[in-house]
């Protein structure tokens, strides 16, 4: 049975949270986690770089010196690609890295990174991440609060998109906001990147509740 300590906003230990059996017994493949991590790491690429090849680097019209009698390699334009400004051998074009992965893979990779930071003791709740106006000594006070402001990456989990809490952490070095997934489909929720990636997640209280609705249903 897993369990997931809570803290207040002050960092006061306020009881345990036992995740749902549904989710803390899922166990699912390696593989399926790679895939999907693969793919998303890939979808993020813009694929907008291009250079130019031989033929569209700029002049050329001649040749560098004639034919024969040289003692040098016989050379036809000076923009061949071993010249300085001469166009690339194999020039990479615009394409599109996106992957297509399924979506029910997709979610279980995403629910067993969950519950691995879960085992590893790597997730705790907050009572309440509410902020009356964006303030970043706030928040860096929530997360020492906490214990997580020397870690190198934190994910903060919030139930819906708050301005005033993504304002708040935004400029603290590598914490990063996301919300928890829900049924409409708003906000920006977690990837299983990101949860793969952060050394310490931390989760409102109904942002909790809302995943374990939203993966559990």
């Amino acid at each position: 049975m897993s369990e997931i300590q809570i803290y207040t906003k002050g960092g006061k230990a306020s009881g345990k949270h036992t995740v749902n059996e549904a989710l803390a017994s899922l166990e699912v493949p390696q593989s399926v986690l790679h895939r999907v991590v693969v793919a998303e790491n890939a979808n993020a690429r813009q694929g907008t770089h291009c250079a130019k090849t031989r033929s569209e680097a700029r002049g050329g019209g001649r040749k560098p010196y004639k034919q024969k009698k040289t003692g040098n390699a016989r050379q036809g334009t000076i923009r061949a690609p071993h010249y300085a400004h001469g166009g690339m051998a194999h020039a990479i074009k615009p394409r599109d890295y996106s992957q297509k992965v399924n979506r029910k893979e997709r979610r279980l990779a995403t629910m067993s990174a969950f519950n691995t930071k879960v085992n590893d003791g790597d997730v705790i709740i907050i009572k309440e991440i509410k902020f009356a106006a964006p303030k970043t000594k706030d928040a860096r006070a929530l997360l020492t609060a906490c214990k997580t402001i020397d870690e190198k990456r934190v994910l903060v989990v919030l139930a819906s998109t708050d301005e005033a809490a993504y304002k708040s952490f935004r400029n603290i070095p590598n914490v990063e906001v996301r919300t928890a997934p829900n049924r409409e489909g708003t906000g920006e929720p977690f990837s299983t990147r990101d949860l793969l990636v952060a050394h310490k997640i931390v989760i409102a209280a109904d942002a909790m509740k809302q995943i374990e609705e939203a993966w559990t249903k």
